[in-house]
């Protein structure tokens, strides 16, 4: 079995002719992230702790929609969601709706270890985070922006993992959408959607948020290997094209044996994997990847 890893930066439209510009940072804090986590999963820490401390770092730069690097609403602020969930126990937390808290994922952790909920949101989040959390930073009301090209809308971030002793976990953090309206909630709060786990597997999912509620991809992953009987692979192929509109999703997955998926409908997806077996991926497009 041994433990495994993997993340991703984002699924959409992703031109091949991307600027080296704005492929190559992206690129290395992947690959920075994915050398975080293995170190960690090396040193015996638990899938939570291995899936909390990647999605922290990813949420630290600017390059990807999620944390730091957050993309605003129509009205120009920024409303910021994550959650994360235990594979073992099915613990999970979840929270939307935050303008001040630099990193929404170890928000959603402390949602599911300090309190009796699942879900906080705007006020009543900011208001928990203020009495948990001293790492917090305003963030002024920008001016409104035009819309961006859809190539742009790339970034939500993800990891999921199985440690040494065989537990998984899963993180999922994002922005949202550009240019979104002031409310809207996408798929990455919403535990069975845009992340999942179980004793099975390991979910994180990115794309259009509102395809995959729709589709309630993680739990369908986890689903049809528990019903079905398919392997992590064939279950997240089925789901990522049966189930979701094409163009609308990606995936990393991990299962409880140590499999390893990255799958996804659009164009590219920005992704990286590692495996104690040796197995090493990085790759946006589906034609390339690279250790």
């Amino acid at each position: 079995m041994g433990w495994a890893i993997a993340l991703h930066g984002g699924a959409g439209d992703i031109p091949k002719d991307l600027p080296p510009e704005r492929r190559k940072p992206r690129e290395a804090t992947l690959r920075r992230c994915l050398e975080i986590g293995v170190a960690a999963l090396k040193a015996h820490k638990s899938a939570l702790d291995v899936v909390e401390l990647v999605v922290r770092e990813l949420e630290n730069c600017p390059h990807f929609n999620a944390g730091r690097g957050s993309v605003l609403t129509t009205d120009g602020t920024v409303e910021m969601e994550a959650s994360v969930m235990d594979g073992k126990t099915k613990n999970c937390g979840a929270v939307s709706g935050l303008t001040t808290v630099v990193n929404p994922i170890s928000l959603a952790r402390l949602v599911m270890e300090k309190t009796p909920h699942i879900y906080l949101a705007f006020d009543g989040a900011e208001a928990f985070a203020r009495e948990q959390i001293d790492y917090t930073q305003p963030i002024k009301k920008a001016p409104k922006i035009a819309p961006v090209p859809e190539g742009d809308q790339i970034g939500t971030v993800g990891c999921v993992a199985i440690d040494t002793q065989g537990n998984l976990a899963t993180a999922t953090s994002t922005g949202g959408l550009v240019n979104k309206m002031v409310g809207r909630i996408g798929d990455t709060p919403i535990i069975g959607t845009g992340t999942y786990a179980n004793n099975l597997c390991a979910v994180s999912a990115t794309g259009k948020g509102e395809s995959i509620i729709r589709a309630t991809v993680g739990r369908d992953v986890a689903a049809l290997m528990e019903y079905k009987g398919l392997s992590l692979e064939d279950a997240a192929a089925y789901v990522v094209e049966e189930c979701a509109p094409k163009g609308t999703v990606g995936l990393v997955a991990v299962s409880a044996t140590g499999e390893v998926t990255m799958a996804y409908n659009t164009t590219g997806m920005f992704r990286a994997c590692a495996t104690e077996a040796g197995h090493a991926e990085l790759g946006i497009w589906s034609s390339e990847s690279n250790e």
